[in-house]
């Protein structure tokens, strides 16, 4: 893992940005924790500017997944600009993925995936095995998060879990968290590493549309929230998250550097920008 240096006294959200690399990632193993996750390990054929550093919870990668009925596996140019798409031929297929953890010194990667029949994703992973391949791009840049605060909240949804894993596993010792994770139901609940004084609420929508649901929205508001300061991070269906930035904003008066706010997807979207700031009301 690479090493970076936490100030235990730090309440910014430091931005450290990477040059671009395209490169093959091939399957190591592939095991199933839910029965709508599945958890795949890389390892990176290219080692060479593999950036992940701790911290930065919400690291994500562009995978680019084969061609329908073929093992090619288009990729894009870079320009100055980023990525500069094909002009001829077919385009590549890709999703967002956060990575799960990291081993900087073997090259790997790790990455969970919600299993969706209709996703090309979790269509993949379902069936997974080593050797197979797929593209890989990024990360563009990490949000080293600061550890400075007394507590911590998180909220998510179950396509941001591997964020709120990392976040558990990357904390220092003594940062107090409370954890609101929605989920399908009670076997998509996902063991998280042991904190002392960290409270974990999983919210079971049961036969809801994913992304519909305002639980997260409740169960925040219903919170006792505990005395100090707080930094608080959220992510999942970027609509439902619109009123509990509000209510954290306006109704709580938290300032606005003590937010963040991630729409990891969009209902009807494909390929929602985790860098687009969306349309934010404060």
């Amino acid at each position: 893992m690479s090493t970076a240096r936490l100030d235990p006294h730090d309440t910014d959200i430091n931005l450290v940005m990477y040059g671009l690399t395209p490169r093959y990632i091939e399957v190591m193993r592939s095991e199933t924790l839910t029965p709508q996750m599945q958890r795949v390990t890389f390892s990176c054929t290219d080692p060479e500017g593999f950036h992940f550093v701790p911290m930065a919870p919400d690291e994500h990668v562009k995978l680019f997944f084969p061609q329908p009925g073929t093992d090619e596996i288009v990729m894009p140019g870079i320009g100055p600009d980023g990525i500069r798409p094909a002009i001829d031929g077919p385009r590549p297929i890709y999703r967002d993925y956060t990575v799960r953890a990291f081993d900087e010194h073997r090259a790997e990667v790790v990455v969970d995936f919600v299993l969706h029949t209709h996703g090309v994703g979790g269509s993949w992973a379902a069936t997974a095995s080593p050797g197979d391949r797929l593209g890989m791009l990024g990360p563009r840049g990490s949000h080293i998060y600061p550890t400075g605060y007394d507590w911590y909240l998180l909220a998510a949804d179950e396509t941001a879990l591997p964020a709120i894993g990392r976040w558990f596993e990357e904390l220092p010792d003594g940062k107090r968290i409370a954890a609101f994770i929605e989920v399908a139901g009670p076997t998509e609940e996902v063991a998280l590493a042991p904190r002392e004084g960290a409270l974990v609420h999983y919210l079971h929508r049961g036969d809801g549309q994913a992304g519909n649901s305002r639980l997260l929205e409740r169960a925040i508001r219903d919170f006792d929230f505990p005395d100090g300061e707080f930094f608080a991070w959220i992510a999942g269906e970027a609509n439902t998250l619109k009123p509990i930035r509000r209510h954290l904003r306006r109704e709580l008066g938290v300032p606005k550097s003590r937010i963040k706010v991630d729409g990891y997807w969009r209902n009807g979207t494909v390929n929602l920008d985790h860098h687009d700031p969306g349309d934010e009301d404060e």
